[in-house]
C-alpha cells in the first residue's frame, strides 16, 4: 500500500496543482473588461482585480504559520480548491459588483494556500532535491495558468462571459476531488514559519530591497497583462478570444524566459544586470502600448515585455533567500511571497485611478515609466545591498 501511494502521489499532486491554477486563471483575460461591461468604472475594475493580491498578502503568512502549528497541509489545499470553485460559481449567480469584489478576495484566499502546496510537495523529496521539486511544481503552476488563460478566453468568446467562470469552477471541482486523495506527509523537523521568525528576517536589508523591487514588478504585471491590457485591446477590436490570446502570448514568454533564459543570462550579465534588463524591457514595452494601432502589434510588444518579466522574476526570488542561513530560508520566502501581494493590489488600482482621472493611455505611460525608473533603482539598491550582505548580489 505504501509503495502504491509513493508511485501515484507525485503525479496526482502535479495534476491537482495544474487544475488549481487552471481554475484560478480562466477569468484573468476578461475580468477587468467584464466588470466594466457590468457598468463599473476603471477604478472599481482595478480595485476588484487588485483584491486578489491584497487578500493573498494578508493571509499568506497566517496560513503558513497555522498549518505549521497543526502540522497539516492537505486540509488547506482542499480548502484552497474549494474556494476557487466558490469564487467561480459565485460570479455565475450574481452581477453585483460588490459581490464580485468579495469573490475575488475569496480567490485570493485560495491562492494564499500556495504556501502549503509548495511545502507538502517538497516533503515528498529529499532535501538535496528541493530545487528539483520546486522547478517541477513551478512548471505545472505555469502550465495550468497558461491553459486556463487560453481556454478561458476561448469559452468566453464562444459561449459568453459567464462560461469562463463556469469552466474555471468545473476544473476546480475536479481538482478538489483529486485533492481529497493527496498524501499528507509531516516533517516535524522541517523549518517552521512563525510570526517571530518573520519579524526577524524582515530586518534583513537585502530581503527588504528585493521585496520592494518585487512589489514594483507586480505593479507592472498586474496593471497590464493581468489587468488592463485586455481592456485596451478591446478598443482595437479584440474579441474575448483575442483577449485570452493576448494574455497567453504575454505570459508564455515569461515562463520561457524563466525556464531557459534567466539562469544563463544571470551568469553572463550578473543578477543585478539581469534584473535591470528585465525592468527596462517590461517598462519600455508598456510605454509602447498607447502607440500600438493593431492587435497584432500589441501582442508582439507584450510578448517582448513578457520576456523581461521572465528574466526578472526568478532572479528576484533567488535573491530573497540566497544569502540567508538555511534555517531562515523558508521564513524569508514566506515574507517575500506575502509582501509582493501589495504590488498585485496596487498595480490594478493605480491603473484604474489613472484610467478614470486621465486615460488608460496615460496610465500605461505612467506604469511603463515606473518600470524604467525601477531599473535605475534596482541597480543602485542592489549594489548597496550587495555590499552590506558581503557581495552576495552579483553585478
Amino acid at each position: 500500500m505504501e509503495k502504491l501511494e509513493t508511485n501515484y502521489r507525485i503525479p496526482l499532486f502535479c495534476t491537482v496543482t495544474l487544475l488549481f491554477w487552471f481554475s484560478m486563471y480562466t477569468c484573468v483575460p476578461i475580468l477587468a473588461a467584464y466588470v466594466e461591461y457590468l457598468g463599473a468604472s476603471h477604478q472599481t475594475a482595478g480595485f476588484i482585480v487588485g483584491m486578489y493580491g491584497l487578500s493573498q498578502m494578508l493571509l499568506r503568512i497566517p496560513v503558513g504559520v497555522i498549518s505549521d502549528r497543526f502540522h497539516k497541509r492537505k486540509i488547506f489545499i482542499i480548502f484552497g480548491m474549494l474556494f476557487s470553485v466558490l469564487a467561480g460559481l459565485g460570479i455565475l449567480v450574481t452581477q453585483e459588483v460588490t459581490w464580485i469584489l468579495i469573490l475575488r478576495a475569496l480567490a485570493g484566499a485560495a491562492a494564499a494556500t500556495w504556501v502549503d502546496f509548495t511545502i507538502l510537495f517538497a516533503s515528498y523529496f529529499k532535501k538535496q532535491e528541493t530545487t528539483k521539486a520546486m522547478g517541477t511544481l513551478s512548471f505545472y503552476n505555469s502550465l495550468g495558468q497558461m491553459l486556463g488563460i487560453l481556454l478561458g478566453g476561448w469559452f468566453a468568446d464562444r459561449y459568453g462571459w459567464e462560461s469562463s467562470f463556469l469552466i474555471g469552477a468545473a476544473v476546480g471541482m475536479a481538482g478538489f476531488i483529486g485533492a481529497l486523495f493527496l498524501i499528507e506527509k509531516v516533517d516535524r523537523q522541517a523549518q517552521k514559519i512563525t510570526f517571530e521568525g518573520v519579524l526577524e528576517v524582515a530586518k534583513d536589508r537585502t530581503l527588504l530591497t528585493v521585496s520592494f523591487l518585487s512589489i514594483l514588478f507586480q505593479v507592472l504585471t498586474f496593471a497590464t497583462v493581468f489587468g488592463f491590457t485586455p481592456v485596451y485591446a478591446m478598443s482595437l477590436g479584440a474579441t474575448k478570444l483575442d483577449m485570452g490570446l493576448l494574455t497567453f502570448f504575454s505570459t508564455f514568454p515569461t515562463a520561457l524566459a524563466a525556464w531557459f533564459g534567466g539562469r544563463h543570462l544571470a551568469g553572463r550579465l550578473g543578477e543585478t544586470g539581469t534584473i535591470v534588463l528585465g525592468f527596462i524591457m517590461s517598462g519600455l514595452f508598456t510605454v509602447m502600448i498607447p502607440f500600438t494601432s493593431s492587435l497584432e502589434l500589441l501582442m508582439a510588444t507584450q510578448a517582448l515585455a513578457g520576456f523581461g518579466r521572465g528574466f526578472t522574476s526568478p532572479v528576484l526570488m533567488s535573491l530573497s533567500i540566497k544569502h540567508m542561513d538555511t534555517g531562515k530560508r523558508a521564513t524569508a520566502m514566506g515574507f517575500y511571497q506575502a509582501i509582493y501581494g501589495l504590488g498585485m493590489f496596487g498595480g490594478p488600482l493605480i491603473m484604474g485611478l489613472a484610467g478614470d482621472w486621465l486615460s488608460l493611455e496615460a496610465g500605461f505611460l505612467m506604469v511603463g515609466i515606473l518600470g524604467c525608473v525601477t531599473s535605475l533603482l534596482a541597480y543602485s539598491m542592489l549594489k548597496r545591498a550587495g555590499r552590506n550582505a558581503g557581495a552576495s548580489v552579483s553585478m
